[in-house]
């Protein structure tokens, strides 16, 4: 076995950040639609987040924003004339649109792909899909970029494979890491990898949510197993353990598996509503577990002390479950969990339990992203490396205290402190967006990823 360690890649926010309210089941994005955002704020948010957990001694990276607004999709669709032209005349049209295509929706990462670390391939590499986002229009456009930069950051076959995006169709939705987590000893090990879905596709008899949709089909992750190599002759590994999302939480606003559950190394945090089969899911967990060296957790928060409701207020479980060793765990929550009474007392009450294995809490304020429906989850990107591994990394995109401030400078100069939905057609913007993008694939030393750079 190499030894491994857990990197976290976060998305840095847009120049475009903005609330459109694009996302029909995130209740949060809904609830905060024409407000008014800062990216200036968003963006600092985010950096200070990173640089935290890098100064804690976690491997920290960088993936850098998309093209927003993306004209080439406008193009696509049908718009003509110079970039202002086009412009003006979605924002005439079609407003919505024009949103969709300037939504700064990448910054949430942990939708950006699925990963499997070495030590679960068959063939030993680190193994990316980019999600297809298929569910939601302005995220169906990301997977090539996204794609694009886990290439410029993860740049050598010797060590990394990087696989284009399932078909964009309903029956393989892939919401990438969002809805999968991994299970492990040591990193570096062999690991249980655990996909969560929302839905069977081509089963019509299954059971499924009523009011929102399920984002995630079986058959995307399935696709995904076998893509990555997590099979052994066709047939799925006692170390691949598929479960589905409770219909009824995704009805409540529970979109992704990760506003409802976190899990790291050998212990799985999430509600006892979660899944539409609790037992079976620890049964099948404890089984792929079997009698490794370290005992299992699994710390099933009940409904009489914190409600989904709760859950997805404060977004306690989109949380980091982060940790040096196996037996002791920090949680990095948003904010808004220190302002939920129920919560609160919940985290105070695990965190001094003997039992617990998490034993201290991490508060960042990320009202920017919390108030578009994304806490600390989703913005990184899990990624276990062994040594070599981080070695073949663009060393370019790995946090540092220059890096920070470089980066902090950028903002600074590039971004504004408000932005409405109106100032989506300002064609100054979309100027602004590209010379700060143009200059940040110089700090991260990642060529030509943007289409307007080709």
């Amino acid at each position: 076995m190499n030894k491994a360690t857990e990197a976290n890649f976060d998305g840095l926010v847009g120049p475009t950040h903005n609330y459109s309210g694009l996302s029909f089941g995130n209740i949060a994005s809904f609830n905060n639609s024409a407000k008014p955002s800062n990216p200036k704020a968003a963006a600092k948010q985010g950096l200070i987040k990173m640089k935290a957990l890098a100064d804690m001694g976690f491997l920290q990276g960088v993936l850098a924003p998309h093209e927003r607004p993306h004209i080439s999709t406008l193009r696509k669709l049908g718009f003509t004339g110079s970039d202002a032209a086009i412009l003006e005349k979605a924002a005439k049209q079609v407003p919505k649109l024009l949103a969709a295509v300037s939504s700064a929706s990448c910054m949430w990462t942990a939708n950006a792909a699925t990963v499997s670390p070495s030590g679960d391939t068959q063939d030993g590499k680190v193994h990316f899909t980019p999600a297809n986002l298929v569910n939601k229009f302005h995220r169906s456009i990301e997977h090539e970029t996204t794609g694009a930069i886990l290439q410029a950051t993860f740049n050598n076959e010797q060590h990394f494979v990087h696989h284009p995006a399932l078909p964009s169709v309903d029956h393989f939705g892939d919401e990438g890491a969002a809805n999968h987590t991994r299970f492990c000893h040591d990193y570096g090990e062999q690991g249980i990898e655990f996909f969560v879905y929302g839905m069977e596709a081509f089963n019509q008899a299954a059971p499924k949510p009523a009011k929102f949709p399920a984002r995630h089909t079986l058959e995307a992750s399935q696709a995904i197993a076998r893509l990555h190599g997590l099979h052994k002759n066709g047939l799925t590994t006692s170390q691949v353990v598929y479960a589905q999302q409770n219909p009824d939480v995704i009805d409540a606003g529970v979109f992704h598996n990760d506003v409802i559950a976190v899990g790291n190394r050998n212990a799985h945090f999430y509600h006892q509503e979660a899944f539409l089969d609790s037992a079976k899911m620890k049964q099948d967990l404890l089984s792929a577990w079997g009698d490794r060296a370290s005992k299992f957790h699994l710390i099933e928060v009940p409904s009489s002390a914190v409600s989904v409701e709760d859950c997805i207020q404060s977004y306690l479980f989109n949380s980091q479950l982060l940790s040096h060793d196996e037996n002791d765990m920090v949680l990095v929550v948003p904010g808004e969990c220190e302002s939920n009474s129920a919560v609160w007392a919940y985290l105070n009450e695990l965190v001094s339990s003997h039992q617990s294995p998490i034993k201290e809490v991490k508060v960042f304020d990320l009202k920017q992203s919390m108030s578009n429906g994304g806490g600390p989850a989703c913005l990184r990107l899990r990624i276990a490396l062994t040594q070599a591994e981080q070695n073949a990394i663009n060393p370019a995109t790995l946090m540092t205290s220059t890096l920070f401030e470089t980066l902090n400078n950028w903002v600074d100069k590039h971004y504004r402190d408000e932005l409405n939905e109106k100032d989506l057609a300002d064609p100054q913007l979309l100027i602004e967006s590209r010379t700060a993008l143009d200059e940040l694939t110089k700090i991260l030393e990642l060529g030509s990823v943007y289409d307007f750079q080709r």
